[in-house]
């Protein structure tokens, strides 16, 4: 079945054009300029850009990947879908060992399925002073094997680890990760700078949910926000949900690592796409009002209630990237963090045609995944 999009406005690595293009069998035939050589679906001049690519997400519409539940895991994934993002890697935290593989075990149905793209281990090696909404009481040591067993679980679905990289045993872990084919992420940290850059020296290639969690940048003491920042081995998580990170040090870090080293992410969690109210996060109670979710107990911020078109488009109209950076850091960035880019995150000719058509207003009007509309425009 083949199906052309007309009279659009295509967001493509080599810029932004009026033009059109055509889907077969769930992939990217043709992309044009100018009027379509046959009838299509008429866009009526809306802009279309790839599929968002959210690395770092703990779930949705009252669901949290963290319990597991697959039931409750397709609804979080549906309600992202309607956002915009076509592909999704599912972020647990820290839990006992035991729940962390029985999650683990049960999300890699869904990344079987293709449903979700894999399953990330936010925890639990990660540090009781930088632990924000984990549960400090369950915090371990890293430990190779045991993640070596954890790994298992995931049946090659494993995406990513968070490690805090000044723990014991935790350049071990990174090199295991990397070997494992893991992409070992540093964060939830207290490292000084020189253990920072120890840690990506052993292989660490993600800095997850930069400056959150992390202790602030010095002027003596540059800690790990300046290690991670200055090495071109790493790419940098940011939230960009108002609330995480101020516009203007987004503006900073973006300056610094520019479009191939950042990505947008959600850190969405249970109540996204909800009213506020009291959920859960792992084993830690969570409190949403006005869209915010902190911790009961303690206040601090707890995941968000987020959703990639937001960040997309705050990233245009606050931040002030471009529409060609906006895609970049939303879609083919975090597509290449998970070597994913030669199937997914633009808009190019035999690639997977997952795309998303917005207003003017860079707001949703349609949101398409391998080439089946979710919601039709």
């Amino acid at each position: 079945m083949s199906l052309t999009l007309a009279d659009a406005r295509i967001a493509t690595p080599e810029g932004v054009h009026d033009g059109w293009l055509t889907i077969e069998d769930g992939r990217i035939t043709h992309v044009g300029h100018g009027p379509a050589p046959r009838t299509g679906h008429s866009l009526a001049g809306r802009l279309v850009v790839p599929g968002f690519v959210d690395i770092h997400n703990h779930g949705g519409a009252g669901g949290s990947f963290p319990t597991g539940e697959q039931d409750k895991a397709r609804d979080a994934v549906a309600l992202h879908e309607r956002h915009g993002t076509t592909t999704m890697v599912a972020s647990l935290v820290t839990g006992s060992v035991e729940d962390i593989a029985s999650a683990t075990s049960s999300l890699a149905d869904l990344c079987d399925d293709g449903i979700l793209a894999g399953i990330h281990f936010e925890g639990p090696y990660i540090s009781k002073a930088r632990c924000g909404a984990h549960d400090p009481k369950l915090l371990r040591r890293p430990d190779p094997g045991e993640f070596g067993e954890l790994v298992k679980a995931g049946r090659g679905h494993v995406r990513m680890l968070t490690i805090a990289a000044e723990l014991p045993g935790a350049l071990d872990t990174i090199r295991t990760a990397a070997a494992d084919g893991v992409i070992a992420a540093l964060g939830h940290s207290d490292a000084t700078y020189e253990q920072t850059i120890a840690g990506i020296d052993a292989g660490a290639r993600v800095a997850t949910h930069l400056y959150n969690a992390l202790p602030p940048l010095g002027h003596r003491t540059p800690g790990p926000i300046a290690a991670l920042l200055e090495d071109e081995r790493v790419t940098i998580e940011l939230i960009n949900d108002g609330v995480h990170v101020h516009p203007a040090m987004l503006r900073l870090a973006y300056t610094v690592a520019g479009p191939e080293r950042t990505v947008l992410i959600t850190d969405a969690m249970a109540a996204t796409g909800m009213g506020d109210g009291t959920y859960v996060l792992g084993s830690m109670e969570v409190s949403v009002k006005n869209g915010v979710a902190r911790l009961v107990e303690g206040g601090s911020i707890a995941g968000s209630t987020l959703t990639m078109d937001v960040a997309f488009r705050r990233a245009v109209q606050q931040v002030g990237l471009s529409l060609a950076e906006a895609v970049e850091v939303s879609s083919l960035t975090p597509a290449r963090v998970l070597g994913l880019d030669d199937t997914i995150g633009s808009i190019a000719v035999g690639k997977a045609a997952d795309l998303v058509v917005m207003n003017d207003s860079l707001e949703v009007a349609g949101v398409m995944r391998r080439g089946a509309w979710i919601t039709e425009p």
